[in-house]
């Protein structure tokens, strides 16, 4: 959708909070952030959450629509949080359809956008969690997933 060949650059699995999904272990990031999370109901819950530099994400959503630089910044934050919104949803809904394929039927819910610096994510004790790296074009990409499966 984005036309990006992005490489996986860590996986890890962290036992507990995360103060810093965005940076690698031992790093903090300054920059600031906008983060698209959408989760998932059903026989697996979860939520997903994809860290964009806002940079980057300014440039995603000037790709995705099409947009000059200028252009998406005279639109405003509301046009660069509708695309990584919707950059969110199609990605944790090819996630979703994983799941199910694999036997957990499972429904997504509506788009949310974050937006800050060095955010700190708190899973609850009994889910498991995965944080992925991507490089692409000189830029950082996380998904960091939080899974629960059956009850």
């Amino acid at each position: 959708m984005l036309h990006r060949t992005a490489s996986l650059a860590a996986a890890y699995s962290p036992g507990g909070a995360d103060p810093h999904p965005f940076a690698l272990p031992g790093e903090q990031s300054a920059n600031p952030q906008v983060v698209g999370t959408v989760g998932f109901l059903g026989e697996a819950n979860g939520l997903i959450y994809l860290y964009f530099d806002a940079a980057f994400a300014r440039g995603c959503t000037g790709h995705l629509l099409g947009m000059s630089d200028t252009e998406v910044e005279e639109a405003g934050d509301e046009v660069v949080n509708d695309a990584i919104g919707e950059v969110t949803n199609m990605t944790v809904g090819s996630f979703k359809n994983g799941l199910s394929d694999q036997g957990y039927p499972c429904k997504l819910t509506i788009p949310s956008i974050l937006r800050g610096r060095n955010f700190c994510v708190e899973p609850i004790s009994d889910s498991q969690r995965f944080i992925y790296v991507f490089e692409t074009e000189g830029q950082r990409l996380v998904a960091d997933i939080l899974l629960k499966c059956g009850e």
